[in-house]
């Protein structure tokens, strides 16, 4: 038994038809129906055959925004050197007081 919800999501979803990349994306924004970022998994059909070895499909990707996640960098220096471990853009520096805050 589904929800309501669902149900006219479902509606806007034709099975049977090949949605672009454009129509699928904007078919993804409209149906979406959380209270939450939701995340999309793409699924796509290249033709090869992974188990030979000159037909596996191997790379990177940059996201244009990232994955979200912010790093921070922790120095932990002597007192004479802090301004100069800030200026290499360390976000929190300290010596043996740093060690027990954290």
């Amino acid at each position: 038994m589904t929800s309501k919800r669902f149900k006219e999501v479902e509606k806007l979803v034709d099975k049977d038809k090949i949605y672009s990349l454009e129509e699928g994306l904007s078919l993804i924004k409209k149906t979406a129906t959380a209270k939450y970022d939701e995340a999309v998994e793409a699924h796509f059909r290249l033709g090869i055959n992974p188990k030979k070895s000159d037909q596996q499909v191997r790379g990177n990707i940059s996201l244009p925004n990232g994955t979200g996640k912010t790093k921070r960098v922790a120095a932990f220096v002597q007192a004479e050197k802090e301004a100069e471990a800030k200026e290499a853009g360390a976000d929190i520096v300290g010596g043996e007081e740093l060690i027990k805050t954290i």
